[in-house]
């Protein structure tokens, strides 16, 4: 799992046009005889953050640009304007990829859940969690067959703001909690990704050999036979692996430490449930790929278990548990799909397959947490990308 900032991407569309903020000549000159009422103001800054939220999501769906928040326009201080005008932006050209891919989104929904909120002055900062769904162009009829209904998503963000003359809070900063891991559907930033800092594995004690080729992302044929995977098989139950993933995508299970890069993990946990028995356990075999295992302490678990590349070598190679599909789109339920985003051979993050409808897998992973996110629309953000499609 890689961490890299997330950048603000300056659009081709023309940022004048967006209008969802404005900024009052007021925005630069707070009034220092202002004194804001702390719990008043927290429900108003509260509402503030959802509807900005909002905004961003909205212009990501096929209705754009955005309709405003029934709470109103959200308004900023100058520079902040300049910011989020530019990723206004690249957030419209981001749902016009997303629709040429696979019909984009209909609608936002934005909740946000504050967990800790500081009124000083002229000043506020909101610590939130985003919860948004992004609801998918499929008629009821379709979701009752199995389609998804949304992709959803959660992120953490620290929210400022800055109180004018009038007494109105103008949005200053906003900064999402959104290193490592691929960048969160409602963000913007540069395609490539960092090399991978992975807190979970490690240089094995062994050398590895090659890797099988990347799986081929071409689709497949039109006649082709869709894979269809049994619930349960005589050593794995595939349908508890897929309940853990949707129950678990952003309610991390309190029985495991979360890591800072935490989709490899987040698998281990789901591949446990499902019938994969721990393989070793002694502090000595921690940096062997061989092993795979979890114990009290990061020092007392395998590299295989939260590593990327750690996993793929103990799943394909070592236990032999899965096995490399040529191609993406082959992806069933259950499955397991990671990506060497930077092609430098190193894997950076894994992902489950809790879906799969009319041929297209639906991806859901830690790290930011996601849970069915279209493969056509993660194809789409990472055109270089390496792949590996694991047959659980």
């Amino acid at each position: 799992m890689g961490h890299r900032p997330v950048i603000a991407v300056a659009a081709t569309t023309a940022a004048a046009t967006l209008t969802l903020i404005g900024t009052p000549a007021h925005a630069q000159t707070p009034s220092p005889a202002a004194t804001p009422s702390a719990s008043a103001d927290t429900t108003e800054l509260t509402q503030l953050a959802e509807g900005y939220l909002q905004q961003r999501a909205d212009l990501l769906t096929t209705a754009r640009p955005a309709v405003k928040s029934a709470r109103g326009q959200v308004q900023a201080t100058r520079s902040m304007t300049a910011q989020v005008q530019d990723e206004f932006a690249a957030l419209v050209e981001k749902g016009r990829r997303y629709e040429e891919a696979d019909g984009g989104y209909t609608r936002a929904e934005v909740d946000v859940k504050v967990t800790d909120a500081s009124v000083t002055g002229q000043s506020a900062t909101l610590q939130l969690t985003e919860h948004t769904r992004l609801y998918l162009p499929f008629t009821p009829q379709e979701v009752e067959e199995g389609a998804p209904e949304y992709e959803e998503l959660s992120l953490p963000h620290t929210v400022q703001f800055t109180q004018g003359s009038d007494g109105a809070w103008l949005l200053s900063a906003d900064e999402a909690d959104a290193e490592g891991g691929p960048t969160a559907t409602a963000q913007v930033a540069d395609v490539d990704v960092a090399p991978a800092v992975d807190d979970g594995g490690g240089m094995p004690d062994e050398a590895e050999g090659t890797k099988d080729a990347g799986a081929d992302v071409e689709p497949l044929p039109a006649n082709s036979v869709d894979y269809v995977k049994p619930t349960v098989t005589a050593n794995y139950n595939y349908g508890k692996m897929v309940s853990y993933a949707n129950k678990y995508w952003n309610n991390h299970n309190d029985a495991y430490r979360t890591y800072g890069n935490d989709c490899t993990n987040f698998i281990s946990q789901a591949m446990l449930v499902g019938g994969w028995g721990p393989k070793g356990g002694a502090i000595i075999q921690r940096k062997s790929n061989k092993y795979w295992f979890y114990g009290p302490t990061k020092f007392t678990t395998s590299y295989t278990w939260a590593g990327a590349e750690n996993w793929y070598w103990f799943a394909k190679k070592h236990s032999k548990r899965t096995k490399i599909l040529s191609n993406v789109w082959k992806l069933a339920s259950a499955d397991v799909l990671q990506a060497d985003f930077n092609r430098d051979n190193n894997i950076d993050h894994t992902m489950i397959v809790t879906k799969k409808y009319r041929g297209t897998p639906y991806l859901t992973y830690h790290t930011g947490d996601t849970h069915n996110k279209s493969l056509r629309k993660i194809l789409s953000d990472y055109p270089r990308a390496w792949w590996y499609a694991h047959r659980t």
